[in-house]
């Protein structure tokens, strides 16, 4: 069972998290940390495995940036076996996305510290790119300063990634250490749960939730959540039928970027990836002939629809398919609204918990009836 406990804040927020995860590597809690760390140039923030505590400078674990979702990363690492301890720093949405993989078989928990930090939004990445370029101070602190109230804006001019707009999540659950930021002064405090005996070797002081953090967070949840519903509407009013549903997709060059950017999007041999969809050129003649035309390249729909019919249960809704797309399609938005409604007919919310099983990998003799009752 984890405890809350006060991390007081010295020489800046982002220095006290450095040293906070310094301290993880020095005393020996973690032989090495997968952490985002501030590029040389000062335009992204990557995802970096460090194993020398002196090396922690550059962190950012609340950058306002999202290159990728780290819950690949951790496969990664750990899916043939991991060779040390790795404390891994996550978003909500990584975390969520993690926890589908392990029970996917496709990542492991086994020798995993889960480091949780409340997300408070993140740019498109040349969104973030122009911002630093043009900012004299630094985006995260400027974030954070907001976070106390609970209402988040991102800079004039500019929009926050469509699925952090639409983020009902931005508290990670289920990690070991989990660093609290909205509805706190981080000017002078940081929210640590953890567990009794990782709190005892960190030397953390015993605190009390402040009222004002989970005021916080529910105005936050509550903003983000209308505008979650606004946009499902406004995709459900368009997408009635097939025709509407490929004109949402009517952009789409089947570049596969989508399903390369996605975290839970694992299978080894993909059908994409395979012979079935190289036709003999002979074939594309003679669908033109039948129909009168067709259009090129072809199943680009057939791609779109296998992927939503793969991903509907598992979708933790972290944008990363949209934020690849080179076409700005709503990717992300058409499989957040249609998982839903999967999602809820199985009564299943993805990362929730892993002893959560799997929709439709399990056989349970009741399942139709209890989905009859539930629709």
């Amino acid at each position: 069972m984890n405890n809350n406990y006060r991390l007081e804040v010295k020489d800046g927020v982002l220095e006290t998290m450095a040293a906070f995860l310094r301290r993880l590597l020095e005393g020996g809690m973690v032989d090495a940390l997968l952490v985002p760390v501030r590029t040389p140039t000062g335009d992204n923030v990557v995802q970096t495995l460090i194993t020398d505590p002196t090396m922690l400078g550059n962190v950012d674990p609340v950058a306002p940036v999202l290159p990728v979702n780290s819950a690949r990363l951790v496969s990664d690492l750990t899916a043939t076996g991991a060779v040390g301890r790795l404390g891994a720093v996550l978003r909500s949405c990584e975390v969520r996305a993690l926890i589908e993989l392990v029970k996917l078989k496709q990542a492991s928990l086994d020798n995993v510290v889960l480091i949780g930090v409340d997300c408070l939004g993140t740019y498109e990445m040349n969104d973030y790119a122009e911002l630093t370029a043009g900012s004299n101070g630094n985006l995260s602190t400027d974030l954070l300063a907001q976070a106390k109230e609970g209402h988040i804006a991102p800079h004039e001019g500019h929009q926050f990634r469509v699925a952090c707009q639409m983020c009902e999540q931005p508290v990670p659950q289920g990690v070991d250490l989990a660093l609290g930021l909205i509805g706190l002064d981080t000017a002078r405090e940081i929210l640590i749960t953890a567990s009794d005996e990782l709190a005892e070797k960190l030397d953390l002081s015993p605190a009390e939730v402040p009222a004002a953090r989970q005021e916080a967070v529910d105005a936050l949840v509550a903003e983000r959540t209308a505008e979650r519903d606004r946009r499902f509407a406004e995709i459900r009013q368009r997408v009635v039928d097939m025709p509407s549903l490929l004109a949402e997709f009517s952009r789409c060059i089947r570049c596969h970027n989508c399903m390369v950017a996605c975290p839970v999007c694992y299978c080894k041999e993909c059908i994409f990836h395979t012979a079935t969809f190289d036709h003999a050129s002979a074939q594309y003649f003679r669908w033109a002939t039948r129909k009168g035309s067709i259009r090129m390249p072809t199943d680009t729909l057939i791609f779109q629809l296998t992927r939503l019919n793969h991903m509907a249960t598992s979708c933790v809704g972290c944008g990363m398919c949209e934020s690849a797309c080179p076409n700005d399609l709503p990717v992300a938005t058409i499989f957040r609204a249609v998982g839903e409604k999967v999602q809820a007919l199985f009564d299943y919310v993805p990362g929730r918990s892993l002893e959560e099983e799997l929709p439709v990998a399990t056989f349970r003799e009741d399942e139709l009836t209890s989905l009859g009752e539930r629709e």
